[in-house]
């Protein structure tokens, strides 16, 4: 199984690690924005089934984008990668729909083992 994943982080070098740390065979399609308005324009347009969103960004940010998701009714999975690791904020993004909350910088096992739980992948197509 495969699917459209949106990444979405206002750092280039972040939206890079994000893409390396995808388990090989996830993506049938990769979309990349650097801020919360390109990401929900991209949705608008092509079926996401995934979206991996950072929370600190310019235009629009990630808490904002969850928002708009939610009013917007679009049927995608989120999961939030960030360094803001308050409590606070991770409690908010959980209660605004986001399936898991990822502390930066991102590694590859964290990333496989949230995919796993939520059955993006299966267990055995995890790496060592």
């Amino acid at each position: 199984m495969s699917f459209n994943i949106l990444i979405c982080d206002d750092s280039a070098l972040a939206r890079k690690m994000a893409r390396r740390n995808l388990p090989d065979g996830l993506a049938s399609e990769i979309f990349e924005a650097s801020n919360g308005v390109d990401a929900l324009e991209i949705m608008g347009h092509h079926r996401i089934d995934l979206v991996l969103l950072d929370l600190t960004m310019p235009i629009l940010d990630g808490v904002g984008v969850l928002e708009e998701i939610k009013r917007r009714k679009i049927e995608v999975f989120v999961v939030v990668i960030s360094g803001d690791i308050q409590p606070v904020m991770q409690n908010r993004v959980m209660e605004l729909g986001a399936l898991a909350f990822i502390e930066k910088p991102l590694k590859r096992l964290p990333l496989e083992t949230t995919l796993k739980r939520y059955g993006f992948i299966l267990p055995e197509t995890m790496a060592c």
